[in-house]
């Protein structure tokens, strides 16, 4: 299966022939490490740089440490070991042989070949001409995965650097290794209790802390970061937006200045120590053989690798039968994130930057591939009800207007070529994604009149078969694998605000102009072979049904 990972190999440059020349690797001295990367094709990279102490024994299950001690030289030429992942849970049977084969080929299952707990690590690529004088702007990416796998292993930026080179406007990358699953999001009240939840949240900030108190030294400004996510790393961008109330700053100075978000923005979420994150935790234990310990979280940290990595696999993961009803996200815990993230938006308490904010157009066709006993409207109520929301009435779990497959263009255009039907598919997409990002628009306009923002919806893959332009199907284009119109304007967009805070600033060569969503609600549809600006007002039913009705939602 092909991977990110494969398209720019590294090694260490070794003497070249000629007497009395070396060319040497690129080397950054930071606080605590001499860190030796690579470089190729005019791309320094530094793969797997610690940023924290390894959260294992008695940190396992507790928020991240960073690093006090001197680690000497660190050797970052090789793919870094990824978090512990979870697809589905130990059991599959729910995950029928077409969802597998529709995964594989679309390569949303990625290929990451080393996992374990040791794992909290950056990688950070830089254009050659890098210095440490050369306070280049810095995108942090957060991957996604469902807060449940992912990893830094199956990115590789080089082309989008190399495409800001070309345009005369340089930027380094930072991409952040963070606990997933139970190992980063495990619930309960003893969690709670404890002050250990959401770790992975916690992962990300410390990151970013990293940043800002070594990137100079790798070339970048620790005054201009733009956090860029998708899927569960579009979600953290908010979330590191709301964190502690929306505080921001580290050492008086803010961590970033921008975000990008595709594919995600406000998660409603119940409490950290609801009934269902109490019963996920009562699981762990009991799998992992903690039930009758004295102190369970201290069982929990003692037991074996294997053993854990087990128990938290034995709930229902983002690919069985209960698809995004996650059993890890993140969740209100009054200290970390204050409350459901729907409700501090309404409030205002979220960082004031501006932000990219867009979705696929099929955002919920691949997590409906596990459900095919949803063959009516009733079935689907029933399932929403019973795996989703508790505490929605049935009326509220039957949106209106809920397309079937996609949102065809005709349709956004007011006709009705494309029958609506009620399926699991469209309503967790406009759910999850496509609506709620408009419910955020609005409120971010309304408590943050003053800061701009842009949003987008990308239809270029119209067509493919069962999925169309479906949820993740952007990563590739953005990060200017695939080559083409989508790619290369969305690129274009994407520097011009890392380097700017304006998507529009240097890229006049490209049509249309992107307006800030506050001034007419108008989107930048992303097509195959043009863009075009469509009005952010489909299926206004539903929307007004999960505007008013937020406190229903929650997962």
């Amino acid at each position: 299966m092909r991977s990110l990972i494969g398209l720019a190999s590294c090694l260490i440059p070794l003497a070249v022939a000629a007497p009395q020349k070396r060319t040497l690797a690129p080397t950054v001295e930071i606080e605590y490490a001499t860190v030796v990367g690579s470089s190729l094709a005019g791309i320094d990279s530094f793969k797997g740089v610690p940023y924290a102490q390894p959260p294992t024994g008695s940190l396992r299950l507790k928020p991240p440490q960073p690093i006090t001690s001197s680690l000497g030289t660190v050797i970052a030429t090789s793919e870094p070991q990824a978090c512990p992942q979870m697809y589905t849970s130990l059991d599959t049977s729910s995950l029928s042989e077409t969802a597998i084969t529709l995964l594989t080929e679309r390569q949303f299952v990625q290929d990451i070949t080393v996992s374990g707990e040791d794992c909290l690590t950056v990688n950070v690529q830089r254009p050659s001409s890098a210095t440490s004088s050369s306070l280049l702007p810095v995108v942090f990416w957060i991957f996604g995965g469902g807060f449940e796998f992912g990893s830094t292993q199956t990115y590789d930026a080089s082309e989008f650097i190399s495409t800001s080179v070309s345009q005369g406007k340089d930027v380094i990358y930072v991409s952040v290794n963070y606990r997933l699953g139970g190992f980063g999001f495990l619930g309960g009240s003893e969690v709670k209790a404890d002050g250990s939840s959401n770790l992975g949240l916690l992962d990300q900030r410390l990151g970013l802390e990293w940043v800002a108190d070594n990137f100079a030294k790798f070339g970048g400004d620790p005054t201009k970061v733009t956090i860029w996510g998708e899927s569960a790393g579009s979600i953290s961008v908010f979330d590191q937006m709301a964190l502690y109330g929306g505080n921001i700053t580290y050492k008086g100075k803010p961590l970033f200045r921008g975000g990008i978000m595709d594919s995600g923005s406000l998660t409603p979420a119940d409490p950290v120590d609801c009934p269902k994150a109490q019963a996920i935790y009562d699981t762990v234990v009991s799998v992992a053989g903690c039930s009758t310990a004295s102190d369970i979280l201290a069982c929990l940290r003692t037991v074996d690798y294997t053993t854990f990595l087990r128990a938290t696999q034995s709930v229902p993961a983002i690919f069985d039968y209960e698809s995004i009803a996650l059993s890890y996200l993140p969740r209100p815990d009054r200290v970390v994130l204050v409350d459901s993230p729907e409700v501090i938006a309404e409030n205002g308490a979220f960082a004031s930057v501006p932000f990219i904010v867009g979705d696929q157009e099929d955002e919920g066709t691949l997590f409906s591939l596990s459900q095919s006993n949803l063959s009516t409207t009733a079935d689907v109520v029933d399932y929403l009800n019973t795996v989703f929301f508790v505490d929605a009435t049935e009326e509220q779990a039957c949106l209106p207007e809920a397309p079937n497959a996609r949102i065809s263009l005709v349709r956004l255009k007011g006709r009705s070529d494309h029958a609506t039907q009620h399926t699991a598919k469209g309503i967790l997409g406009d759910l999850t994604f496509t609506l709620t990002r408009r419910v955020f628009l609005n409120i971010s306009a309304q408590s943050h009149p003053s800061v701009p923002s842009w949003s987008y919806l990308a239809s270029y893959d119209y067509g493919t078969a069962v999925l169309g332009t479906f949820h993740a199907s952007d990563i590739l284009t953005a990060y200017g694998i695939t080559p083409g119109v989508p790619s290369s304007t969305i690129q274009a967009y994407y520097i011009s605000f890392i380097n700017t805070l304006d998507p529009n600033n240097g890229t006049s060569d490209l049509f249309p102009t992107w307006p800030e969503w506050a001034e007419e609600k108008q989107l930048l549809n992303f097509q195959t072979l043009i863009n075009e600006l469509i009005t952010d007002d489909f299926r206004s039913e539903s929307y007004d049904l999960i505007s008013t009705n937020a406190a229903a939602f929650h997962v």
